[in-house]
């Protein structure tokens, strides 16, 4: 099983980025996806998550209004499109199997015992 956290750079403050997470080993259909980031000095937090029982949807209030997430099943893959970034997003930013809301464990009693982490994906923004 793995995760692959991609598209991470630098862009300008205000810019875009999309980030991908892209399952193998793991049908991301069945399990909920959230996104963490973790800047220098501080901890990791969760920014945002995407659940597989019903598609809803979790935001931060750091990023609530500039950063969507999205799933492709066909692609087995999870999108976190970053809109007017700010220099504080720089962060390395990872995808993990998390529960988004109390129906993901219900479809998926045993799916989020163990938690698969990506390898994370450095963002930067800075001009």
């Amino acid at each position: 099983v793995q995760l692959q956290a991609s598209g991470g750079g630098l862009v300008q403050p205000g810019g875009s980025l999309r980030l991908s997470c892209a399952a193998s080993g793991l049908a991301l259909s069945y399990f909920a996806i959230g996104w963490f980031r973790q800047a220098p000095g501080k901890e990791r937090e969760k920014i945002s998550c995407i659940s597989s029982f019903d598609g809803s949807t979790y935001y931060a209030d750091s990023v609530q209004g500039r950063f969507t997430i999205s799933r492709s099943n066909d692609k087995n893959t999870v999108y976190l499109q970053m809109n007017n970034s700010k220099p504080e997003d720089t962060a390395t930013y990872y995808c993990a199997t998390h529960a988004c809301g109390s129906g993901d464990v219900l479809a998926n009693p045993l799916g989020y015992e163990e938690t698969y982490w990506g390898q994370g994906t450095l963002v930067t923004v800075s001009s």
